[in-house]
């Protein structure tokens, strides 16, 4: 498992406990995100819902540990919910909230199907549950851009020496012939928490068919909300309206 060789303690992760006796937001990052990129919105996500919240850069991202294995698995995502289970451990959390943007989504949904108990409920943005032909179209223009533009002094800047090993394990792993297959649908009856599901209508990395599949195989509540003319960062195209949404949503939980 490629977690194995993983200190916990090698994580980075930015904790704010303000509210005592209030659950915990714990912020899951994109395939190219880290605990900056965020900026200020989990702070303000925690403040309007009076919730605490925590921050972490998954391995091989921003200032955590560099990769502890050589090559990522087609299972890497799976792995990253066992991985957050012990850290939830490590970090002595239960009963969290989880909000995943993009490959943090695919995580949200994994550790809330395989760690039930521990989750209250999940919020995604761009999620997949399956791989489709304009994902890899938008990998394949990263690509280009990482080798042509000043991307990859863009993201050096965020995640220093992690920066060139965290871009090709997403790129190269994407772009693998065997990982077209890839697919955690059967993961989705055994969500049975809440979860709001969010997507940017003009999505460059996945079409609404992720949110359909999503929303009519979980066994938990769930919404869908799909925002026009956004892409696939919604909490940064538009905030406001983002904020608004997944603080009524996580007021219904407790």
């Amino acid at each position: 498992m490629p977690s194995q060789n993983l200190s916990l303690s090698e994580i980075a992760y930015t904790r704010i406990d303000t509210y005592p006796n209030r659950p915990t937001i714990v912020f899951l990052h994109d395939s190219l995100g880290c605990i900056a990129l965020w900026r200020d919105f989990p702070i303000k996500l925690g403040e309007i819902t009076q919730c605490n919240v925590l921050i972490y850069d998954r391995q091989g991202y921003g200032k955590s540990c560099g990769f502890s294995y050589d090559q990522r698995e087609n299972t890497y995502m799976e792995d990253e919910a066992d991985i957050l289970n012990d850290l939830l451990d490590f970090w002595k959390l239960d009963q969290v909230i989880l909000f995943g943007h993009s490959d943090g989504g695919s995580i949200a949904l994994l550790m809330a199907a395989k760690y039930p108990e521990r989750v209250l409920g999940i919020i995604t943005e761009g999620a997949h549950v399956f791989v489709e032909d304009i994902t890899i179209k938008g990998i394949k223009e990263a690509i280009q851009l990482y080798e042509t533009s000043d991307l990859k002094v863009k993201l050096e800047k965020y995640h220093g020496s992690n920066a060139d090993a965290m871009f090709w394990a997403w790129a190269t792993t994407w772009n693998k012939p065997d990982f077209i297959s890839w697919n955690i649908e059967q993961f989705l009856l055994a969500i049975q928490c809440p979860s709001l599901i969010i997507q940017g209508e003009k999505d460059e990395y996945g079409t609404l068919k992720q949110v359909e599949s999503i929303l009519e195989q979980v066994n938990g509540r769930t919404q869908k909300y799909i925002i026009p003319e956004i892409g696939h960062t919604p909490h940064k195209e538009t905030p406001v309206k983002v904020l608004l949404k997944t603080s009524t949503f996580i007021k219904t939980l407790f």
